[in-house]
């Protein structure tokens, strides 16, 4: 408690009278032991902002260049230098850190894991091109497919339990993932899967049913003979990562996924793959994460925030936090900013502002996806000066009955939400909330919003504490 005082001391200046300290020191006393928040205290929470900044430093590095073709690579596209971007990473490794410069020309390689103090740096005229031999992702590490923790095949770009570590440069980082290959697994007919093709439904099932008996991770083994999708980047269990300035296309799946991390800097990334399920950047149960000026035109959601699935998010019980979306443009998805469903380890303080997101092919603008399968709780959400032109269904979607619906044990629980100056121009609905009657969804604060062109207004079951300022619907004013 004293540390609550002293904080708003300093945030103060001085400036306000002992009376207000007290009242605002007593406020946030009942917010630490009764989990509750009213308006204002929403609003003095965007002054968390500058401090969770201040911890999320990107690393740097030596001045000492490891040129991937001092180290045999081709760039022909055609020639496999995988075992040139191996070697070049241990050697920067070794030396106590530096870049892996990867210029001029299309590099063919297998799975690339980065090691501490090691900056995987790929200039503007050049492409790393992933192959299509799934034997080049060999051995299977840890990781996790879908929130849930197994032995798989490696993600294209992958670390583990390492520190200060970046992809950088102007390039090109390209999948190419299609139906052929990796798409097809998804086992959706649009995107390649017949009769005759495998898919990853069989393993997928068999994963989720391993965590729930509690099978030990290292006994869930895939990888050769079965057919879970990859990712294209994931630091695990990492500290101190920057991706920087790349574009990123034809992912497997999700694109940026740093698991179990802290102190995350994504920034300036382009990010264009229309796959199933190719999230853009899913930070999942990683805290202190900055993503910025980042364009996003995607097969999925564009950002979704994730914290494990079911029965292994509560065994790993490690929550998301302290997430700030800045300057980023979304384009196709099915969402922008997405927390869930995967969230069984909770979500707490994230906090999105001064954004765009236009398409008819864009779904929602916020969304909150879970149930009770999930659980967990959700809670401190910020969305302010986000600019919506058109989305095809709700500007806001709050929604309890994702997926398998209401049929677990794990009530979840979303609270908290904070929304002030957003504008759409297009939309099915304003704002869809549905929570459950015995979970509502609970203090809900929207002020100085506009949302035009909404067919069918708005659409609010179980919510408790709906607060409502200066916000208007095709012009009239809304009513809680």
């Amino acid at each position: 408690m004293g540390d609550i005082v002293n904080s708003i001391f300093r945030r103060q200046n001085n400036r306000i009278g002992y009376v207000k300290l007290v009242l605002a020191g007593l406020a946030l006393f009942s917010v630490h032991f009764f989990g509750c928040q009213n308006a204002s205290e929403l609003e003095i929470s965007w002054n968390q902002v500058p401090e969770i900044l201040s911890r999320i430093v990107p690393p740097e590095f030596p001045a000492n260049d490891f040129p991937i073709t001092d180290f045999g690579a081709n760039g022909d596209g055609k020639t496999d230098c995988s075992g040139a971007f191996k070697n070049a990473i241990e050697k920067c490794h070794a030396a106590g850190g530096g870049r892996v410069t990867v210029s001029n020309g299309i590099f063919l390689t297998g799975a690339i894991h980065l090691k501490s103090n090691v900056n995987l740096h790929i200039t503007e005229n050049a492409t790393i091109l992933f192959c299509n031999d799934t034997k080049k992702y060999l051995p299977v590490v840890f990781t996790r497919f879908e929130g849930v923790e197994c032995m798989n095949y490696s993600p294209f770009i992958y670390a583990f339990e390492q520190e200060n570590i970046a992809i950088t440069g102007e390039g090109t980082l390209d999948g190419q993932a299609d139906s052929t290959i990796w798409w097809s697994w998804a086992g959706k007919i649009e995107f390649g899967a017949s009769p005759l093709n495998p898919d990853q439904n069989i393993d997928r099932d068999a994963l989720f049913q391993m965590a729930e008996d509690g099978i030990p991770v290292e006994d869930r083994i895939f990888g050769e003979g079965h057919y879970l999708r990859i990712n294209f980047i994931q630091p695990y269990k990492c500290k101190n990562i920057l991706i920087e300035g790349v574009t990123i296309k034809r992912s497997p799946m999700w694109e940026i996924h740093p698991v179990l991390c802290e102190n995350v800097t994504v920034q300036n990334v382009t990010i264009i793959s229309h796959g199933p399920n190719n999230d853009g950047c899913n930070p999942e149960s990683s805290k202190d994460v900055l993503i910025k000026n980042c364009y996003f035109n995607t097969g999925d959601d564009c950002i979704a925030i994730k914290s494990g699935r079911n029965a292994d998010g509560r065994r790993v019980n490690v929550a998301s936090e302290n997430i700030i979306i800045q300057g980023c443009t979304m384009k196709d998805g099915h969402g922008g900013v997405v927390i869930g469903s995967e969230i069984s380890g909770s979500c707490r303080n994230v906090f999105a502002e001064d954004c765009v997101m236009d398409s008819p092919n864009l779904e929602r603008a916020l969304r909150i996806k879970t149930n009770s399968m999930r659980g967990g709780i959700v809670e401190n959400i910020f969305m302010r000066n986000v600019a919506v032109g058109e989305v095809s269904d709700a500007v806001i979607r709050i929604f309890f009955h994702y997926g398998e619906g209401d049929v677990g044990q794990y009530t979840p629980i979303v609270r908290n939400i904070d929304l002030s100056h957003i504008t759409s121009q297009k939309s099915k609905y304003a704002l869809y909330f549905a929570g459950y009657e015995r979970s509502p969804i609970s203090n809900i604060n929207i002020k100085d919003c506009e949302f035009n062109g909404v067919e069918n207004g708005t659409k609010i079951d179980h919510i408790v504490d709906l607060k409502m300022k200066n916000v208007f619907i095709n012009g009239e004013p809304a009513v809680p």
